[in-house]
Parts: structure tokens; C-alpha cells; sequence
């Protein structure tokens, strides 16, 4: 089968860039005939794409968001060229904009919602005070401060494009039932959940060291690492010895590295900064616990889904995909989401227990083994592939 993939970069920024060209890479093991079309911005390297389109990290972002000239002829020339039997679209609305849609009308094509950017133009549904946005798109963005004016006016200009196109999927994949739900309250359908998927691994050797508590990635407000570290210094309290352990980078490090600092705790975090994949593995596997304390309803949550399957206990907040993934009291703890007093209460009832942690990661282990690995998610997508060819033929 030929599979074209498209999303809006194809830079390793982030989970959703990683994925994107990780189901290329195991559609290509299975023997399909799969290439990625990604715009160029945030890296300038080509060899990681297939096809490539100009894209921008600058001024001109807005406007490439609404519709992007360049996104469309490079795709009339990549779909010239390769004629897939399927198109599978991931993120697009950054960079690619809707203008590409209608290229799409003549070949079964489906959308893979990995974040909320059909539903809300800022992508995360998370308000300025940090609270969760229930309100309809529109007038609400402008009303509520999440857009200045221009930005408004823009991205309302997109949402009529995206409304005006978005029938050429024959099927939206949501990467958990939370989006899938979300998906349907705003009229898009049909719909299929797919969660996503991580390598198979062995588990982690047994725990040894400091109490320690990992977080891994990128290092912004959303990721809710500043309620993190409140929660650590906490703890620390009831486990003097625990550590944190910090990976990744981001616009927040610094502000986050000031917070450590005045709340005594910074001899104990430690600040990897951004690792490679092995390397980040390597310094996880010495992790009592993964906090994956989002204030965002994550979509799917696939640092806790790769902790599982590394066999760590996980701590995580209680809403969005999270839910769907870690199981309270069997392979890790739900917190109340953007608390400390209630993140800081579980890391130290586990901290402080190493057998339990030890249980936790186990059933943690077997959970993500039989639910959560790449094999499962590729074979559910090309499941879906089938189909929307199929109902095209028909």
C-alpha cells in the first residue's frame, strides 16, 4: 500500500513530530510503501522528510496557518508524483494550512486529531487563567484574551476554511476517547479511536539509588512543571532524600530553575536539558516515579504510555487520555489536575515505598505490553486504511 503522511514539521520538537515519522518508519518494515510531506520550519533538515514545502517560524506563521500557497503546490506535486492509495493527515493547521484539503478530494484520506487544533484555534482548550474552555469557537477566543485581534481574525478566517473542506476524510481518528468526544460535540464524525503506540521493552532493572521522580518534556507552562516542582519541595518534606530529575527544554526553564531555587529544593533537582532518545532512556530507568502533571487535558499522554511500558509507577493528572491510560492504585496514582497539594501527597506516599513503586511498574509493564505498543497502533491504522479505501470504492 502507498501511504502518504502529512504534518505540519517533521523536526523531532516533540511527541507528536516523533510519532508522525515513527508509523512511517514501521509501515515501511511491514512492506507498504509509506513517505511523510512536512513543511520545513523549525528544521532545516531535508533527510527526515520525504517531500518538503516551505514553512515559517516567524512573522508569517499567522498567515501560513490560514493559507499557505507554497503547502498546496508542493503537495499537487508530491501527490503527482508518488499517487498514494492513502492519505493520512496528522497535524496541519501550523504550517500545511486547509488550503491543502481539496488536493485531497480524489484519494481516501483520513485525519488523525493528535491535539485539539480543529476544535479550538490555540490547539491546548486551556483559557488564560489555566482553566478548561468549554465555550464554542468564535467570539469566545477574542472575548476570553486567548487571541489578540489580528491572530483572531485569522485563525476565525481558517476555521471557515477547515469547515468548508474537512469533508474529504473519510474518517477522523482520535488518539483517545477524550478527543474522540470531544471530536463529536463539535459535529465531526465518523470516528475511531487509535491510541498511540510505543516500542515494546524490556522493564527496567530493579530500583536502586535515591528516591527519584522524572519528568520528561518540553518545558512550558501547559506541561504544568512549575505545580511539579511546588509538589517536590513538598514531599521532600516526608522523603528528605528524594531528587527530581527534570528532561527537556523550553521557554519556562529558566523561570522554572528560579522557582526551584527560592523554594530551597534546587541541590535536588537535577536539569538535564534536551537528550536523545537512548539517552534519555538511560537516565529514566533510575526513576521511582514519572510525574506527568499536565494542566492541559492531554490528548493521549504519551510520556506516561512510555513510562508504563519502561515499568515506572506513573503519577498523573486526572483528566483528558490520562485516564484512559494509567489505572489509579494498579499502575500508578490519578492527581487532581494543576494541584500541588494533591501531586505532592502522591509522590510522597510512593517515595516513600519502594516495594510499591516496584508493584505499580510492574503492572505498569504488563498493561502497556498488551495495549500500548506500536504494533497494536499500526495495525489499527492500517485497519483504517482498508476501510476508507474500501467505502471509496464503494
Amino acid at each position: 500500500m502507498k501511504i502518504l503522511i502529512l504534518n505540519d514539521v517533521a523536526a523531532t520538537l516533540g511527541g507528536a513530530e516523533t510519532l508522525t515519522l515513527d508509523l512511517r518508519d514501521e509501515m515501511r518494515r511491514r512492506g507498504h510503501d509509506a513517505r511523510v510531506f512536512a513543511s520545513d520550519a523549525f528544521s532545516r533538515d531535508q533527510s527526515l522528510t520525504d517531500y518538503t514545502c516551505h514553512g515559517s517560524s516567524g512573522p508569517l506563521r499567522t498567515l501560513n496557518r490560514v493559507a499557505n500557497p507554497r503547502a498546496w503546490a508542493s503537495l499537487r506535486a508530491a501527490m503527482a508524483d508518488f499517487r498514494p492509495d492513502v492519505v493520512h493527515v496528522r497535524m496541519f493547521m501550523t504550517q500545511l494550512s486547509p488550503l491543502v484539503l481539496p488536493l485531497l478530494e480524489e484519494t481516501p484520506s483520513l485525519y488523525h486529531a493528535a491535539w485539539y487544533e480543529t476544535i479550538c484555534p490555540i490547539g491546548t482548550r486551556l483559557l488564560p487563567d489555566d482553566t478548561i474552555c468549554e465555550l464554542p469557537p468564535g467570539r469566545a477566543c477574542r472575548q476570553q484574551g486567548c487571541l489578540s485581534r489580528r491572530a483572531w481574525v485569522a485563525l476565525m478566517a481558517q476555521r471557515v476554511l477547515w469547515d468548508r473542506w474537512r469533508d474529504v476524510f473519510g474518517l477522523f481518528v482520535a488518539n483517545s476517547g477524550a478527543v474522540e468526544r470531544r471530536l463529536r460535540e463539535y459535529g465531526i464524525a465518523p470516528t475511531a479511536v487509535i491510541w498511540n503506540g510505543v516500542p515494546r521493552r524490556p522493564a527496567r532493572p530493579a530500583l536502586v539509588g535515591p528516591p527519584t521522580v522524572a519528568f520528561a518534556g518540553r518545558l512550558t507552562r501547559v506541561k504544568g512543571v512549575a505545580v511539579l516542582i511546588r509538589a517536590f519541595a513538598a514531599s521532600r518534606r516526608a522523603v528528605p532524600g528524594a531528587r527530581l530529575l527534570v528532561i527537556g527544554d523550553g521557554p519556562e526553564r529558566v523561570e522554572l530553575e528560579r522557582l526551584a531555587r527560592e523554594l530551597g529544593v534546587e541541590s535536588s533537582v537535577v536539569w538535564t536539558g534536551h537528550l536523545e532518545r537512548d539517552a534519555m532512556e538511560r537516565e529514566l530507568e533510575a526513576a521511582w516515579v514519572h510525574a506527568v502533571p499536565s494542566i492541559l487535558e492531554e490528548p493521549f499522554g504519551l510520556a506516561a504510555a512510555e513510562a508504563m511500558m519502561r515499568g515506572t509507577a506513573v503519577v498523573a493528572s486526572g483528566h483528558g487520555g490520562l485516564i484512559e491510560i494509567v489505572r489509579h492504585g494498579e499502575t500508578g496514582l490519578l492527581v487532581t489536575p494543576n494541584d500541588s497539594s494533591s501531586l505532592a501527597a502522591a509522590l510522597a506516599a510512593l517515595l516513600a515505598d519502594r516495594a510499591r513503586c516496584e508493584a505499580l511498574g510492574r503492572a505498569a509493564h504488563e498493561w502497556a505490553w498488551t495495549r500500548l505498543s506500536r504494533d497494536t497502533c499500526v495495525e489499527g491504522f492500517l485497519d483504517a486504511y482498508r476501510r476508507i479505501r474500501e467505502e471509496s470504492a464503494a
